[in-house]
């Protein structure tokens, strides 16, 4: 079928890529002209702006959007909500909170405009494996854009998860969940690595034995094992973990529920603590022991001391 994608990053344009190869037809745009001709390269038909990518497609007419969350998802949809006609569908395939993709899509309905939100994972590697597709929103929408999702997706890997919002909820508790092992992981091999009474442990030997037979094995194990073939010791990856934000969310979401989550709040404030130079919280902490138990403090040290 013939869809249009917005957003050529390295997710949308491996997608592009993706439907291409499944029979697909996609007309492309981004602002990055040279975004746009690695896709055309490809197979992609190149539109040079928005309303571009509208007229080369046919009602109803499908678009996919892959631009970040926030903002930018903004903009894209009030402008899309000008030029498209009732029946048409959008699907918006990134991280978007799913509290805004139930707006949106009641916001796009006004203009008898259908939305599909589309959680989806894969990173980088979906290209060969295959995104996981957690899609939201009306049933005939879903039905109608089920071909690109079905190509998208490695066998059985994509559902309709229900109503508006319930994909990026979905995706966003996945994200939750790769918060907790991603921690486990590293706090379980930094154990390893520091360990005084087994010191010189190869930790790529663990991490590849660990892949085959044992409880933990994962995908995310495959990489590991991968990173550290590259690195041994990790010297050339700075400690400081980002977030896009699921995480969060999904702690909120849990306090909204009631719903105790520990470990990914956990994670979550491991992620902030990854970013920190100096802790002040450890120095109030230190400082502390200091004065109610005289326990040593190690002092600060000054520029050329």
């Amino acid at each position: 079928m013939k869809l249009g994608m917005v957003g050529l990053g390295r997710m949308g344009a491996n997608m592009t890529v993706r439907l291409i190869r499944g029979g697909h037809e996609v007309v492309a745009f981004t602002r990055n002209p040279e975004s746009v001709a690695r896709v055309v390269e490809q197979g992609a038909i190149g539109a040079d702006s928005l309303e571009d990518l509208i007229g080369r497609l046919e009602a109803p007419r499908i678009v996919w959007t892959m631009v970040p969350a926030g903002d930018p998802t903004e903009i894209m949809l009030a402008k899309l909500s000008e030029l498209l006609d009732e029946g048409d569908v959008v699907i918006d395939g990134g991280n978007s909170n799913y509290k805004d993709s139930m707006r949106h899509a009641s916001e796009l309905a006004k203009s008898g405009i259908r939305f599909l939100d589309s959680g989806t994972s894969g990173g980088v590697w979906g290209l060969e494996n295959g995104y996981c597709i957690m899609a939201g929103g009306e049933r005939d929408a879903f039905a109608l854009a089920e071909p690109i999702f079905k190509t998208l997706a490695p066998e059985n890997g994509y559902i309709h998860t229900g109503p508006a919002g319930s994909g990026h909820f979905v995706k966003m508790v996945h994200n939750g969940i790769e918060y907790g092992m991603l921690a486990a992981y590293g706090e379980g091999f930094e154990i390893l690595n520091a360990s005084g009474s087994f010191p010189g442990l190869d930790l790529t030997e663990i991490a590849g034995i660990w892949r085959n037979g044992s409880v933990v094995r994962s995908w995310l194990l495959d990489l590991l094992y991968d990173a550290l073939q590259k690195d041994p010791g990790l010297e050339s990856i700075k400690g400081y973990v980002d977030d896009s934000g699921e995480g969060r969310w999904t702690v909120q979401a849990a306090i909204d529920e009631s719903v105790p989550a520990p470990v990914t709040a956990a994670a979550l404030f491991a992620r902030f603590a990854s970013r920190q130079d100096e802790s002040f919280s450890a120095k109030i902490i230190a400082a502390l022991r200091n004065e109610f138990g005289g326990h040593a403090v190690k002092p600060e040290k000054t520029e050329g001391g």
